[in-house]
């Protein structure tokens, strides 16, 4: 069986907002907080690397035309709309990673029926792709990312993590990340946000994909590192990304 799923993004990001949650089909949707760029040089390698998306096709992309990329996953054609005014509305190469690894290594990571946190969704790629490999996916992003859908309920990284999300009622078996590490204000509050999901006595497993763009990525990953029991699952040395496997210290 094929059947084609289309998402649409075409949204700006505003610099700052009120955030509330919501659903949307198969998959829930809520959002987390504005992540703002420390240096105009930092901003500029992500904005060129943001037009080059034009100009390299990645392995499973059949089309890019008209802001549209195709890809095909699990069996479906997958199609996103992309927006280059905002970066969360793009797909970045750790998403797309992810979905190959996912989807290449079902013996590995079995999400059948599995409860999946995906943090900083995007264009929802990763969650797609995780619903079709049989996972209940909740996907968070800001607000204006998800503009389309009515929102209710706030994720906000390392605030009310307990109040919003309590331990154990929110408990997943695994918590996904792509390209979610870049030079931003909410780093701390990421890290942070990340222990609380995956929590001593939670077997939940983390997952987190990303390009290794700045120095300052490479500290997030020591920091990573030490807060938890990790492995690095595969390394894509020509596209500088790597996928880390991570678990809670006892």
């Amino acid at each position: 069986l094929k059947m084609s799923l289309t998402v649409n993004l075409c949204c700006r990001r505003r610099k700052h907002g009120c955030p509330k949650g919501g659903g949307w089909g198969g998959i829930a949707f809520y959002i987390n907080p504005l992540l703002c760029f420390s240096t105009l040089t930092d901003h500029k390698v992500m904005e060129g690397e943001a037009r080059g998306k034009k100009n390299i096709m990645e392995p499973s992309v059949t089309n890019y035309a008209q802001g549209k990329e195709s890809f095909y996953f699990a069996g479906h054609d997958i199609s996103i709309r992309e927006s280059i005014d905002t970066y969360g509305a793009l797909i970045w190469p750790g998403a797309i990673a992810l979905c190959q690894f996912l989807e290449n290594n079902q013996q590995q990571v079995n999400l059948m029926d599995k409860a999946v946190l995906e943090i900083g969704a995007g264009t929802g790629l990763l969650s797609i792709v995780a619903s079709l490999l049989g996972a209940m996916v909740t996907a968070t992003d800001l607000p204006d990312i998800l503009s389309n859908l009515t929102f209710n309920l706030q994720l906000t990284w390392g605030q009310d993590l307990e109040r919003d999300f309590p331990h154990p009622s929110h408990q997943y078996d695994y918590v996904l990340a792509a390209d979610v590490v870049y030079p931003h204000d909410c780093l701390e509050e990421l890290l942070e946000t990340m222990r609380h999901f995956c929590r001593p006595g939670s077997r939940t497993t983390l997952l987190w994909a990303n390009k290794i763009r700045f120095q300052s990525d490479l500290r997030f990953a020591e920091r990573f590192m030490s807060s938890f029991h990790t492995s690095m699952l595969t390394e894509l040395p020509q596209q500088e990304i790597r996928i880390y496997k991570a678990t809670a210290k006892e």
